[in-house]
């Protein structure tokens, strides 16, 4: 199925003036930044971005979910990332000018909008604010992925949970169970993890069974966050 695009109704720039990275920034700003975006809706398993691809835009998720990987020197599938609806990707490459590094997959539907990049760098450049917001939200991504790094040694249940939280602190929602995140496939939490997918099903289903989390076919809830933290070693 090819991807449809529309231009930006009322709702979808409502959308987009809601995600973190323009919330709250003044309106003459964010209806400059924004007067050449468009959106696009992707199907799931779509590949959004390559590797060594030219950065002509700078992409924003208004809806669904996504993957950022790429590959360890043996060729095998290394997930960097899982982002979803309110997050940005694709702005490395124009800032610093050089070929994208990384592949950018949809898990799900998903809907993006695509600004240009001279845009994107106009707006860094002129806006302060903008640029704070980015610094901000690199550091958060560093923060999360030394977190990971650390616990690359331990125990598979605590890398599991680590997992969980990471996603949660990322894109959890609030539900009447507790923080609710996509129940993504286990293939994708076996590569986000560097575990093997057998071993992720097993700690999920521990995890489950003392009460900790809950799993339907689209969602995982996680029933208590403190006591998922108090696992990790």
């Amino acid at each position: 199925m090819d991807d449809r695009h529309s231009s930006r109704d009322d709702k979808l720039d409502t959308l987009l003036r809601s995600t973190p990275f323009f919330a709250g920034l003044p309106d003459p700003v964010v209806d400059q930044a924004v007067a050449q975006v468009v959106t696009r809706e992707h199907p799931a398993n779509r590949v959004i971005l390559l590797e060594n691809d030219w950065g002509s835009s700078v992409y924003f998720i208004l809806n669904g979910w996504v993957k950022i990987r790429t590959y360890n020197i043996d060729g095998k599938e290394v997930t960097l990332n899982i982002v979803g609806k309110g997050e940005i990707f694709g702005e490395m490459a124009p800032l610093d000018e050089v070929p994208r590094s990384t592949d950018v997959i949809t898990l799900t539907s998903t809907t993006v909008a695509n600004m240009p990049s001279s845009d994107f760098v106009k707006l860094m450049q002129t806006q302060p604010q903008a640029g704070i917001r980015l610094a901000k939200l690199m550091a958060r991504r560093l923060r999360q992925l030394n977190r990971r790094l650390r616990l690359r040694e331990a125990d598979a249940q605590s890398r599991v949970a680590d997992i969980l939280l990471f996603l949660a602190e990322g894109q959890g929602k609030e539900g009447e169970g507790g923080i609710e995140i996509p129940n993504l496939p286990h293939r994708e939490l076996s590569s986000l993890s560097g575990m093997a997918r057998e071993t992720v099903t097993r700690q999920l289903g521990k995890l489950e069974s003392k009460g900790l989390i809950q799993r339907n076919q689209d969602v995982l809830c996680i029933i208590d966050t403190d006591a998922l933290e108090d696992l990790i070693l």
